[in-house]
């Protein structure tokens, strides 16, 4: 490398050369002008909300290719400013991870191995056996002739995404099922 090139290398006389502060193209190397934001690719953008918790962080979803390429904030979103936690920010993860379960996975009972069933058929094995099991535990009135009309064999557990209506639609469901073990693992 001549020593003129070199010499024009040099951070502060690039800053004599109209960037005084230093934070302008005098901060620049070629390897950094050859940087680009992972997002710049994106054939379209998807708005969407963290699936980890109710707090409902947005997110902007970065599609290059029909795959997901990035995940960032919103910073338009009134709730979260474009700011994501940890858990939020490698979100990402969900979607393009390796190790993702993209097929429903069943155990028989006793058996060593998980098999692949069809979505409907593990639909119909659920619904089979919420009515199976409220049926065979229904309690229509205590010892003392209560009316109770529950059912004790079923009990659920929402997730933390889930917002006030689509709670309030699960609970509903649960109540005229007779499921009165209704939680909620939200952290907020």
């Amino acid at each position: 490398m001549g020593l003129t090139r070199l010499i024009s290398r040099w951070p502060v006389l690039r800053q004599l050369d109209g960037d005084p502060s230093g934070r302008g193209k005098s901060a620049r190397s070629e390897y950094t002008e050859q940087l680009h934001a992972r997002t710049a690719k994106a054939d379209h953008v998807v708005k969407s909300v963290c699936p980890y918790c109710a707090v409902g962080c947005a997110q902007l979803v970065y599609v290059e290719d029909g795959r997901v390429s990035q995940i960032e904030g919103d910073p338009d979103s009134p709730i979260s400013r474009g700011r994501l936690c940890p858990k939020g920010a490698a979100s990402k993860q969900l979607v393009t991870d390796s190790s993702r379960e993209l097929k429903v996975k069943y155990r028989r009972p006793y058996a060593t191995a998980w098999e692949e069933l069809p979505l409907e058929d593990a639909m119909e094995m659920i619904a089979d056996r919420v009515i199976r099991t409220r049926g065979e535990t229904w309690e229509d009135a205590d010892e003392q002739g209560h009316k109770l009309n529950r059912t004790m064999g079923i009990a659920t557990l929402g997730g933390a995404t889930l917002d006030n209506e689509e709670n309030y639609l699960w609970k509903k469901l649960c109540m005229g099922l007779g499921i009165v073990q209704v939680e909620n693992q939200a952290r907020i």
